[in-house]
């Protein structure tokens, strides 16, 4: 028994037999931690300060689209590749030169004979390499010298079409010279070659920015001009909890109008741009806690159609189509630096 016990036991037997057993097992077993604790609520509390939060300084967000035309048409060659393939080409005739046609060509059938129509007229087996001699004393005499014409392009796609558009009625129709039928000279009719296109388009030789139709062999990308009259990619803020991939569909329709069949690339940005505003602007800002724009960029793919600025709501003026170098040079410098990663080389 401690000393608390033992002093409410004398209490109590002073006090004489008033109070029943289990009263006084009750207070002979409250300890002083209770009436520490009574004591110590009964005390008066101050009410602290409360202080507001003080909002952070942070950067709006904004997305950002990175809209491209991939190249439609390979990039010129380079000399040494025209060299090395034509080489290439040469040395497959020289292999396959020494068998015998029939090895793959039955004997009087219609392409034995197609064949040495093709012969007569070519000299050689193939069309757009030039002669080969594999035989007699010049045959060690092969190799394509340097300037030849045998080596351009041009002059291979010519020797190409040349022989499309011989279909083996020039030799009949010498032939057939003087014959007279019921309805007179019988006109020979040959089915028109179509010709590749030329690399560089109306486009091109017009200058025109706008059009998806240039630089075929190369990357295009859409820059706009905004309203405070700076060439950038078409960018928006974030509205609430809208996720990137989203909003970077949400500016295409914006910016762009609903003539446009593009496809956004994944759901990560390819690149961002940090703007920080200068003490001047954050003087005058509503909302002075905001230090700037981060910008976070989104891949895009344009497949067909054309941008139509006519019911943006950006407050958009202009757009070009631009390849890599152009963009550096339409563009502010600080801003080049940031997204000129994000650009392919061709």
């Amino acid at each position: 028994m401690n000393a608390g016990q033992q002093t409410t036991r004398r209490l109590v037997s002073r006090t004489g037999p008033s109070i029943c057993r289990s009263c006084l097992d009750t207070l002979s077993r409250q300890p002083y931690s209770t009436a520490a604790a009574a004591a110590i609520q009964t005390e008066p509390q101050e009410a602290l300060p409360i202080t507001p939060p003080t909002p952070s300084p942070s950067y709006a967000l904004h997305a950002g689209i990175l809209v491209s035309r991939p190249p439609l048409l390979t990039r010129p060659p380079h000399p040494f590749e025209s060299a090395y393939h034509l080489y290439q080409k040469r040395l497959n005739e020289r292999l396959a030169l020494p068998f015998t046609r029939y090895f793959y060509i039955k004997k009087n059938t219609p392409g034995d004979l197609e064949w040495k129509r093709k012969i007569k007229q070519r000299l050689t087996p193939a069309r757009d390499i030039g002669r080969y001699r594999g035989y007699g004393d010049e045959a060690w005499n092969d190799e394509v010298l340097v300037g030849a014409q045998e080596s351009e392009m041009a002059w291979q796609v010519e020797r190409l079409l040349e022989d499309a558009e011989r279909d083996g009625g020039e030799e009949e129709g010498k032939k057939g010279e003087g014959v007279q039928t019921v309805g007179g000279p019988k006109k020979l009719e040959r089915e028109p070659v179509e010709r590749p296109m030329p690399r560089v388009t109306e486009a091109d030789e017009k200058g025109d920015v706008r059009s998806l139709g240039r630089l075929l062999q190369r990357s295009l990308y859409l820059v706009v001009k905004n309203k405070e009259g700076e060439w950038v990619f078409p960018q928006d803020r974030l509205i609430g909890k809208e996720s990137l991939h989203n909003a970077a569909e949400r500016v295409l329709v914006q910016s762009g109008g609903y003539n446009m069949n593009t496809w956004v690339v994944g759901n990560v940005p390819v690149g961002h741009y940090q703007h920080d505003f200068v003490p001047e602007h954050l003087a005058k800002s509503a909302n002075p806690t905001e230090l700037g724009l981060k910008t976070f960029f989104m891949k895009v793919r344009i497949m067909a159609g054309q941008a139509d600025l006519k019911s943006n709501k950006l407050g958009l003026t202009d757009f070009k189509w631009l390849a890599k170098e152009e963009v550096q040079k339409t563009v502010d410098e600080k801003y080049w630096r940031s997204i000129k990663n994000m650009l392919a080389e061709r």
